[in-house]
């Protein structure tokens, strides 16, 4: 296992309530970072023992004034801002379906929360990455699922998610003389609390069957490559989108 050493550095994890954010929350704080937390949910008991590195502040991430708060607190608290990880979203099967047909107030409402919320962060944290001095690094989390059509659509959800992708590489050609990366991760299939309808072993094997590497991904999985993207042994990594799907996409 790839062992890396945040100690000193400040990070900011959008939707850290649960499944990956959780998991990318407690490697960072692991591996010695201060993090602030921010989730709509509340505060997960695994973060119980990290009282002295760690922010959990419980709100709206569509709540703009709401979201500069928290960030500009923790900045100034902090000492600054070295990362960011976008990990909000919400995937709602039978309210999103074809954009053809589905109430647009739920087009609105995905739209807020998978990809205006990583307006909101992005905005406030990179003043701080400025006025640091040392740059920083993003990820932003986005799906294999936006690189294809489905006969049975969750249209809000893959073209909010292809609008991360886009907005990931436009910050990082903007941040680039800053020295700030901005990268995108796209999961495929994974054992998060979005996908609770794999609720038996049975529907579990069957799924896990149908990538190359024959298992289903799970919330660590991710956390590990957000780690590497954000740490710098990726310095020279920007603009990029990083599969992490067990090679689902060869057989898209």
């Amino acid at each position: 296992m790839i062992v890396y050493d945040f100690t000193g550095r400040h990070a900011v994890v959008a939707g850290a309530g649960g499944g990956m954010g959780e998991a990318i929350t407690l490697a960072l704080l692991e591996a010695g970072a201060s993090v602030t937390a921010i989730d709509v949910k509340a505060r997960p008991a695994s973060f119980a023992s990290y009282d002295d590195r760690l922010n959990f502040a419980q709100g709206d991430l569509t709540d703009a004034a709401f979201v500069e708060q928290v960030i500009g607190t923790a900045g100034r608290e902090r000492g600054g801002i070295d990362y960011l990880a976008n990990v909000a979203g919400v995937l709602w099967f039978g309210r999103d379906r074809s954009a053809l047909d589905m109430d647009l107030d739920v087009w609105d409402q995905v739209f807020n929360i998978n990809l205006k919320s990583f307006v909101h962060t992005a905005r406030s944290v990179v003043p701080h990455m400025r006025s640091g001095g040392r740059g920083g690094a993003m990820v932003h989390f986005s799906t294999i699922q936006w690189y294809r059509g489905d006969a049975n659509p969750q249209d809000a959800y893959q073209a909010s998610k292809a609008g991360v992708c886009a907005l990931s590489k436009s910050l990082a050609m903007q941040l680039a003389g800053d020295r700030i990366r901005s990268n995108a991760i796209c999961p495929g299939m994974a054992l998060t609390p979005l996908q609770a309808r794999w609720d038996t072993e049975e529907k579990r094997s069957a799924v896990a069957s149908y990538a190359p590497l024959g298992r289903i991904g799970t919330p660590q999985d991710m956390a590990n490559a957000a780690l590497f993207l954000l740490s710098d042994a990726a310095s020279y990594i920007t603009g990029i989108e990083l599969p992490v799907d067990g090679g689902l996409l060869m057989r898209m």
